[in-house]
């Protein structure tokens, strides 16, 4: 019976599999160009911007914020969110529109082919195998901060093995980049990403169309940022995204 329900899934993930690398090479050569000059690589944005809302529309996703600050600052500030699914990814750009903002992404996603050049260009790769490499990611972090640009962080390192969405222990490197910044934190809760579209190694796992909820929470100022410690700050964060998640019964508190 299980078989049997896992089969739209399979088709809906494939369905999702071919969007994406659909888009990806009709986008690529704009990208290509775009990000052949440091210069230009602001003006990726507003295409990002365009494939995310492109994405949702063909993978028949509909983004329903449940809370929103009714004025999000100009940044640059620190997007800390939970990840419990690759939509969480697509979804960001058309999320936060009018805020651009750079990746923090492990280095494994350098091994694909088309996202290989893309990511590399535009977002930040981080090492966490090599220290000298991971000092780099650090560094350019620090100087895409002062370029102008926020930066998008998954603290838990990758997606859970198991359990999803109950989150796992967030890493501290986002709460020392937050901090040696002095720049705020805008925490995000996806809620129904986990079923949309589960890890693509789970081949009967769910995925379809709907509605993804999400809370976006009220910001982390400056100021608070710089008086709490490295450890507060990442427990504060972790409880502020959890708290929705175990109000729904999806997590259990801990």
């Amino acid at each position: 019976m299980k078989a049997l329900l896992g089969i739209p899934s399979l088709f809906y993930k494939l369905y999702v599999g071919v969007v994406f690398v659909a888009t990806l090479i009709v986008l690529y050569p704009f990208f290509l160009i775009i990000l052949s000059r440091k210069s230009w690589r602001k003006y990726s944005f507003p295409l990002n911007v365009f494939w995310s809302y492109l994405v949702r529309i063909l993978m028949l996703v509909h983004v329903r914020k449940l809370a929103c600050p009714k004025k999000i600052p100009d940044g640059p500030y620190l997007i800390i969110a939970n990840h419990a699914s690759y939509f969480d990814i697509f979804l960001m750009y058309s999320l936060l529109p009018h805020h651009r903002f750079l990746f923090l992404g492990k280095s494994e996603i350098l091994s694909y082919p088309l996202v290989k050049t893309y990511f590399k260009r535009l977002n930040i790769p981080v090492h966490r195998s090599d220290r000298r490499k991971a000092a780099q990611s650090f560094m350019q972090a620090r100087q895409a901060i002062q370029e102008g640009w926020s930066l998008v962080v998954f603290p838990e390192g990758g997606i859970p093995d198991e359990d999803t969405p109950s989150m796992i222990p967030f890493k501290e490197g986002a709460f020392k980049l937050a901090k040696g910044a002095g720049i705020p934190i805008i925490p995000i809760t996806f809620i129904d990403n986990y079923h949309l579209f589960s890890d693509p190694g789970n081949i009967l796992g769910p995925a379809h169309p709907g509605i993804s909820r999400v809370i976006i929470h009220p910001i982390i100022d400056a100021e608070e940022v710089k008086h709490l410690s490295e450890a507060e700050l990442l427990e504060k964060t972790y409880h502020i995204i959890a708290a929705p998640l175990i109000e729904r019964g999806l997590m259990c508190k801990k």
